[in-house]
C-alpha cells in the first residue's frame, strides 16, 4: 500500500433509465463509500445513455485519467445491454465468450430452465478479460486492465464490490468526520479557509441546511490521518464557539 499516493477512481453510470428519471441511481453513495475503505477517492461520476459511441468516449476519457474506472449497468441479457460491446470497442479488442463465465451460468440456470442464447449473452466479455464474483445472481462481472464492468442491481453491485475487496492497490482509508452549527455560511467562510490551510493533509466540505425556520451548516472533515482528522475538528470547535456559535459534534 503507496500512502502518500492519492489513487483516484471515477465512476460510469450506463442506462436510459436513470437519466429518465424512471430508476434512481443508488450505486454512486456505495461505490464511493467502498472506495474510501479501499484508500481510494471516487474522482469523477458520469451518466450516460445507452449509446454506444457515448460509453467509447466516457469510457476512454475516464480511464486515462484515474487509476480505476467502474461501470454499473447495461451488461444483462437484452438486447440494450451494449456495455460488454462498447467497452470492447473502446479498448480495441474483441467480444468472446469467457468459458468460465459460461460454465458459471450454466451451473446456475441448470434449475432454471437452462442457458438460452439471452443468457449466454451474460458469458461474453471483452477479449482478455477476468470474472469478479456474483454470489447473487451468476452473471460475473468483468475486469480488463482498470476497467470494472458491474451490474445497475445495486444489491449485486455491492456482491461485486466485496468481491474485490482487498484486491485494488490504494493509499490510506479517507476518513471523515462532521461538526455542525446553526451558523450562516458566510459567518465562518474565513475560519473554515483558514483551518483547511493551516492543515494541508485535510478538507472541509461545508453543506447548508435550513430547518426548524433557521439556517445551519454541516462541516464535514476528511483526512487520511486520525491525528489531523481531531486536530482540525477540535480547531473547528474552538472557532465556532469563539465567534458565538454552537459546535455540535456529529452534526445535525
Amino acid at each position: 500500500m503507496t500512502e502518500s499516493r492519492i489513487w483516484k477512481a471515477a465512476l460510469l453510470v450506463i442506462g436510459d433509465e436513470i437519466l429518465s428519471g424512471r430508476t434512481q441511481d443508488k450505486n454512486v453513495a456505495q461505490v464511493a463509500a467502498w472506495l474510501n475503505v479501499q484508500g481510494i477517492r471516487l474522482a469523477e461520476v458520469r451518466v450516460v445513455a445507452d449509446n454506444t459511441a457515448a460509453i467509447v468516449e466516457a469510457v476512454n476519457a475516464l480511464r486515462a485519467r484515474n487509476d480505476y474506472l467502474f461501470t454499473t449497468g447495461g451488461i444483462g441479457p437484452t438486447h440494450d445491454d451494449i456495455t460488454v460491446d462498447a467497452v470492447a470497442e473502446a479498448l480495441g479488442v474483441g467480444v468472446v465468450i469467457h468459458p468460465e463465465a459460461r460454465a458459471i451460468l450454466e451451473r446456475y440456470y441448470e434449475s432454471r430452465g437452462g442457458l438460452n442464447e439471452a443468457r449466454l449473452r451474460m458469458a461474453r466479455v471483452p477479449d482478455g478479460a477476468e470474472l469478479i464474483a456474483n454470489r447473487m445472481s451468476g452473471a460475473p462481472g468483468i475486469k480488463i486492465g482498470n476497467v470494472f464492468l458491474m451490474a445497475g442491481v445495486p444489491s449485486i453491485t455491492a456482491g461485486m464490490l466485496d468481491a474485490l475487496t482487498g484486491t485494488l492497490e490504494g493509499g490510506l482509508p479517507v476518513l471523515s468526520a462532521t461538526i455542525g452549527s446553526w451558523a450562516v455560511e458566510s459567518e465562518v467562510a474565513d475560519l473554515l479557509r483558514e483551518t483547511e490551510r493551516a492543515n494541508e493533509s485535510c478538507a472541509i466540505g461545508s453543506y447548508p441546511f435550513f430547518r426548524e425556520g433557521r439556517v445551519g451548516a454541516n462541516f464535514v472533515v476528511r483526512s487520511t490521518d486520525p491525528a489531523v482528522l481531531e486536530t482540525v475538528c477540535e480547531a473547528l470547535t474552538i472557532g465556532l464557539n469563539a465567534l458565538g456559535r454552537e459546535a455540535v459534534p456529529g452534526g445535525i
